[in-house]
C-alpha cells in the first residue's frame, strides 16, 4: 500500500488566495455600505422610532449589552428546550426505576409509572416545588402529553402487527367469553361501589344513574397499553395467552368507550342517538379494516413480502396509514390507540415488512417515546389530595374492589 505524501505549501496557496480575495471583498462591501447609508441613522423617522422603541421595549443596544448567561438561560427556557429537558429527565428516570423493578421481578412498566410519580407533585413537588416547576411547568404538560400519545400509538401499532390472527380464529369463542366476563362482573362491582361513594364524591348536580354507570366503566376498562407492554416485556405477545389477552383487552376498550358515549348522553340529559352512532361507526370501521383494507394492503405490499429493507417512502406511507386509523377512531369517539392497534392487525402477515417495521418503529417508540406515556401517567397523580383518613379509606376500598374483580375472568 502506497504511503500518501504530505501536501506542500504550494497546494494551500489557491485556498489561501480564495480566502483573502473573498474576505477582502466582504470587508469592502461592509465599509462601503456603512458609509453610503450612514445618514439614515440620523433621519427624523429613525429618531422617532428610536424614541418609541425606548418607551415601549428595550433598545437594541440594551439587548446587545445583556450578558451571555442571561441570553443562554432564556434559550434554555424556551418551549423546545423545556421539552428536550423533560425527555432527558423522564427517559433516564424511567430506565433507572424500570431496571430496579425488573431486578425485583416486576414489569419495568410499573417502574416507569413510579418514575413519573417520583417526578410529579406526589414527591418532587412536595420536596422541592420550585424544581418541579422548573422541570415541568404547567404550560409544557400538554405538548408532553401529545408526544407521549404519539409514542404509545406507534407502540400499539407494532403490537397489533404481532397479533396472530390465525391462532385467534381458533380461540375466538374463548376470547369472547373471557372478554364478556371481564366486563360484566367488574361493571357490576363498580355500580355497587357507587352506592357507597355517591354521597361523598358526586357533585350536587350529578344524578346517581350516570355516576353509577361511570363507576362501572372505570372498573371494567382495561389498561390496554400497560397490558401490551407487560406482555411485550415478558415475551408473551406472540403466544396463545398473549393473543387472547390482547384481543380481550381490545374488545374491552371498544365496549367501554361505546358505553362511555352512552353515559355521556345520559348525563347530558340528551338522547342516545349519538352513542348509537358511535357504536355503528365503530363496528363499520372494524368491518372495513378487517375485510377490505386488509386485503388491499396485502395486494399493495405483496411485492415486498420478502424484503429485508423498506424504502423511506414505503415506511412513511405505512406510518401515515397508522396515524390515519388512529385519527378516525379518535374522531368516532373511540381512543386513537385502538385505531393504531387495528392498523397493525390488518398489516399483511409477510414476515419481511413486519420484522423491518418492528425494528424501525418498535425499538424507538419503546425506548424513547413509550416511557413518556407511562411517566406522564405518574406525573398526573397527586397523592396530596388524599389528605384525611376518609379519603384514604375510600381509596383503599376502590383498590380492593379493582383487585378482587380481576379474579372473576380466571374463575
Amino acid at each position: 500500500m502506497r504511503e500518501t505524501k504530505p501536501l506542500s505549501i504550494k497546494h494551500y496557496l489557491p485556498y489561501i488566495a480564495l480566502l483573502m480575495v473573498v474576505g477582502g471583498g466582504i470587508w469592502i462591501i461592509l465599509i462601503a455600505g456603512s458609509r453610503i447609508y450612514s445618514g439614515r441613522q440620523d433621519s427624523p423617522s429613525s429618531a422617532v422610532s428610536a424614541e418609541t422603541q425606548t418607551a415601549s421595549e428595550p433598545s437594541v443596544q440594551a439587548q446587545a449589552e445583556r450578558s451571555y448567561a442571561s441570553r443562554a438561560f432564556e434559550n434554555f427556557r424556551n418551549s423546545l428546550s423545556i421539552l428536550l429537558l423533560q425527555l432527558v429527565v423522564i427517559i433516564i428516570a424511567a430506565r433507572l426505576v424500570g431496571k430496579l423493578f425488573s431486578e425485583l421481578g416486576q414489569p419495568p412498566v410499573l417502574g416507569e409509572i413510579v418514575a413519573g410519580i417520583l417526578l410529579g407533585p406526589s414527591l418532587l413537588g412536595l420536596i422541592s416545588p420550585r424544581t418541579m416547576e422548573f422541570l415541568f411547568p404547567a404550560s409544557s404538560l400538554e405538548p408532553l402529553r401529545l408526544l407521549s400519545q404519539i409514542g404509545v400509538a406507534l407502540f400499539m401499532f407494532v403490537v397489533g402487527m404481532e397479533l396472530d390472527l390465525a391462532h385467534l380464529r381458533k380461540k375466538a369463542q374463548s376470547a369472547i367469553m373471557v372478554s364478556n366476563a371481564s366486563i360484566i362482573v367488574p361493571f357490576f362491582l363498580g355500580a355497587a361501589l357507587a352506592l357507597i361513594l355517591f354521597p361523598a364524591l358526586a357533585p350536587p348536580t350529578v344524578r346517581f344513574l350516570p355516576f353509577a354507570l361511570f363507576m362501572g366503566i372505570a372498573m371494567s376498562i382495561t389498561a390496554f397499553p400497560v397490558l401490551a407492554r407487560i406482555l411485550e416485556d415478558r415475551g408473551l405477545s406472540q403466544t396463545s395467552l398473549g393473543t387472547i389477552a390482547l384481543t380481550c383487552a381490545a374488545v374491552d376498550d371498544v365496549t367501554a368507550w361505546c358505553v362511555l358515549a352512552l353515559v355521556i348522553a345520559i348525563a347530558q340529559s340528551g338522547g342516545v342517538a349519538a352513542s348509537l352512532v358511535t357504536i355503528a361507526l365503530t363496528l363499520a370501521f372494524i368491518g372495513v379494516m378487517l375485510i377490505l383494507v386488509r386485503r388491499l394492503l396485502a395486494r399493495l405490499l405483496s411485492a415486498g413480502a420478502n424484503r429485508t429493507e423498506l424504502s423511506p417512502a414505503l415506511v412513511g406511507g405505512i406510518l401515515a396509514f397508522a396515524f390515519a386509523c388512529a385519527l378516525l377512531t379518535e374522531a368516532i369517539g373511540i381512543h386513537a390507540l385502538f385505531g393504531a392497534f387495528l392498523a397493525g392487525v390488518v398489516m399483511p402477515s409477510a414476515a419481511g415488512p413486519r420484522v423491518v417495521l418492528k425494528e424501525k418503529l418498535g425499538g424507538f417508540s419503546a425506548a424513547a417515546l413509550l416511557p413518556l406515556f407511562f411517566a406522564f401517567t405518574g406525573l398526573r397523580m397527586q397523592m396530596g389530595l388524599l389528605n384525611d383518613w376518609q379519603s384514604w379509606l375510600m381509596c383503599a376500598v376502590i383498590i380492593l374492589v379493582a383487585i378482587s374483580e380481576s379474579w372473576a375472568p380466571a374463575c
